[in-house]
């Protein structure tokens, strides 16, 4: 047994040093800094960070140089690493409100308050492959706007102005936190959120897409989606008012549902909601999209017992860490209950024969 952990323990050694020198790859080839990943693959850096439930590009680009580009691997080291890291206190709300925007549009209306702002997206560009950027050639750029961006008012307001809209409850209640405390079931709809954002970007789209494929009685219009710039701000007991003390970018969808009312309700449109860190609008959206769909018990909705509104299904089959961690195990030695599960065909088919 001695002699097998040591061998064992020889050839993990060699593993290790096999993928570093497959993450370090061609030496004539100029090795990748942290600077050119968190300049040049922002969005990768984004959803490390989203799903790693951590806002650091620094250490987000770390993450994915060490694991060669594998977002999920990525995903947790950042977790590893936000476990260690001492909490001093908890900021303020942030108000998306006041959010310096670089990409703001709405799909319900055409002409807002502020305008419609297109930014940076991948939605009006041809899927055409550009061999300027591997010849190293600079590809053609639009003038940028100047920042900072201007405030402007939340879209679906304009609905509130008639009643049209269902009100959100102003709650004052100290949110629970499931980095800290294991989630319930049901949890709370700030559980829900907390848990959509940190859950695989595949998984929430899949389940988004099974609600517009009418595995859900929802229909969605993105009532606002925007990008931006928001401000951190910190209550200091010591000075008796908060401190600004940064900021971040991140993404926020309300989506806007139509709703025929129930026995409770009356007519109106409803919301889902989605918000998530740095520039990730697909995430935005699935989220709120899921958000709506689990809301249905809240409006007196008859659930109609499809995945995207079973909350125990959507939530607890969403976190890539922990589905990779069960996928993964089964590739580690079972020698034991696999002899055991041999010797119980050979019986079954033993006794058939009989």
């Amino acid at each position: 047994m001695y002699v097998s952990v040591k061998g064992g323990e020889k050839a993990i050694a060699q593993a290790h040093q096999w993928m570093a020198e497959l993450r370090r790859g061609d030496t004539k080839v100029p090795e990748l800094s942290l600077a050119q990943i968190q300049q040049q693959m922002r969005l990768a850096v984004d959803r490390v960070m989203a799903e790693g439930s951590l806002y650091d590009p620094e250490l987000a680009a770390l993450a994915l140089k060490q694991t060669q580009g594998e977002v999920i691997e990525a995903i947790f080291l950042m977790r590893a690493y936000r476990t260690t890291l001492p909490r001093f206190g908890d900021t303020q709300p942030i108000d998306t409100e006041a959010m310096r925007c670089r990409r703001r549009i709405s799909a319900t209306f055409k002409d807002v308050p502020g305008g419609q702002i297109l930014g940076p997206t991948f939605d009006y560009t041809h899927r055409l492959l550009d061999f300027t950027l591997a010849a190293e050639g600079q590809a053609p750029t639009a003038e940028m706007a100047s920042e900072p961006m201007q405030p402007a008012p939340h879209i679906t307001e304009l609905l509130n102005q008639e009643g049209l809209i269902q009100t959100e409850a102003d709650s004052r209640e100290e949110p629970a936190d499931i980095t800290r405390q294991p989630m319930e079931f049901p949890p709370s709809r700030a559980e829900r959120l907390q848990s959509l954002a940190r859950a695989d970007e595949g998984w929430v789209l899949g389940l988004a897409y099974s609600t517009q494929r009418g595995y859900a009685s929802t229909h969605a219009f993105v009532g606002e989606l925007r990008i931006g710039m928001v401000t951190l701000s910190l209550d200091i007991p010591e000075l008796g008012f908060a401190v600004d003390i940064g900021e971040i970018q991140v993404s926020e969808c309300e989506s806007v549902n139509q709703f025929a009312g129930s026995k409770s309700q009356p007519p109106q449109f409803t919301r889902g909601y989605g918000l998530v860190f740095g520039q990730s609008e697909r995430k935005a959206i699935s989220m709120a999209l899921v958000d709506r769909a689990l809301r249905g018990p809240e409006l007196g909705q008859e659930n109609q017992g499809v995945p995207a509104q079973d909350v125990e299904f959507a939530l607890a089959h969403g976190d890539n860490i922990q589905a990779t961690g069960f996928l993964e195990h089964i590739k580690l030695p079972h020698y034991v209950d696999f002899q055991s599960e041999v010797s119980l065909v050979r019986r079954m088919r033993k006794e058939q024969a009989q």
